[in-house]
């Protein structure tokens, strides 16, 4: 991948979900590969510390807007601050989310809604405000999904049920904006080292133990690492997968593949 640094020269890419995990990771390797950034999240002070990484690897300083993507006025703002300030979007990086735990015994309605506004509502209202601009720009979208969209797992289920949605709503705006040549592909990571799962309610303990069975529930026997599915990210909006749209790619270590034996 050499001339790698120049990938995004000229390219405006937005990320949500950018103070932390996958989002910052992303935004970092964006900056590394050239492009004019403009990163979202709720907490301020993470999303400066993203945006001083940025300018470390990077040549620009990143646009920073602070937005809780569940309320329609911020989502908007996202947009129009976006383009106000570059004049053009080229890549919209959906990576806002939340987990919590919970089963159809132990949930709830406001649980319910509380998931699928920021996992899926949000996604499905800032692409809509996005895609104007990214069909100007013959743009690309990459949501970020799990391998919990693939795959069945107990006790996490509004968490599952969004993410198979983002999966469907990948395929379907992919195959809508596909004449306008404005590809949509989604990236499904396994296990990743973030405080996705501690934010979720694990507690350290819980967690450590979490990690550990990796070595079981992950054919390559490890949690993933961030800067993995950012890569994949930037793959699936470069140039490098002009003839790829409509695709949810595991990042999981082989965990999609596997059943129990």
């Amino acid at each position: 991948m050499s001339g790698m640094h120049e990938k995004f020269q000229r390219k405006v890419v937005l990320v949500t979900g950018a103070s932390s995990g996958i989002g910052a990771a992303t935004a970092i390797l964006f900056s590394r590969l050239g492009a004019s950034l403009a990163i979202t999240g709720r907490q301020e002070d993470n999303l400066k510390k993203t945006a001083e990484q940025c300018e470390q690897t990077g040549s620009t300083k990143p646009l920073l807007i602070v937005a809780d993507l569940a309320k329609e006025d911020d989502t908007k703002n996202v947009i129009k601050k976006t383009i106000e300030h570059f004049g053009k979007l080229d890549v919209l990086v959906n990576n806002a989310g939340i987990l919590e735990i919970g089963s159809i015994e132990t949930t709830s309605l406001e649980q319910y809604d509380r998931v699928f506004n920021i996992n899926v509502r949000s996604v499905y209202h800032l692409t809509m405000l996005a895609v104007p601009h990214l069909i100007e720009s013959k743009g690309c979208v990459v949501n970020v999904s799990s391998v919990n969209g693939i795959r069945s797992f107990a006790g996490v289920l509004a968490y599952n049920m969004s993410k198979s949605a983002i999966d469907q709503f990948t395929r379907c705006t992919a195959l809508e904006l596909a004449p306008k040549q404005v590809r949509v592909n989604s990236v499904n990571p396994g296990v990743i080292i973030t405080e996705l799962q501690k934010r979720g309610g694990m507690g350290e303990e819980a967690y450590q133990v979490f990690l550990a069975r990796c070595k079981e529930t992950h054919a390559l026997g490890r949690p993933g690492d961030v800067e993995e599915v950012a890569k994949t990210i930037a793959f699936l909006a470069s140039e490098d997968a002009s003839f790829i749209t409509g695709a949810s790619i595991p990042v999981d270590g082989g965990r999609h593949a596997m059943c129990p034996r």
